[in-house]
């Protein structure tokens, strides 16, 4: 299960948060304006999940460990 117990929906929208990231990243994206709104509506739903105000979620490593888990941090993806 690992260090940090994130819930499912958090995990999820930080992958998607990525998703979108990559897509946005591309030369001239299709749809960038819709790309650029979920990206914000992510990045919120992400930042005031309840998780964060938990013992487990108050720590940088946390967010850290989200954001490993969650496919953003391609070095370490290959484990």
């Amino acid at each position: 299960m690992g260090r940090f117990p994130f819930p499912d929906d958090l995990v999820r929208a930080q992958q998607e948060w990525h998703d979108v990231y990559r897509a946005l990243a591309v030369p001239r994206p299709r749809g960038a304006t819709e790309l650029r709104r979920r990206l914000l509506l992510l990045s919120v739903r992400i930042e005031w999940h309840p998780f964060w105000s938990t013992p487990a979620g108050w720590t940088p490593a946390a967010r850290v460990e989200l954001r490993r888990r969650a496919g953003g941090d391609r070095r370490t993806s290959a484990a």
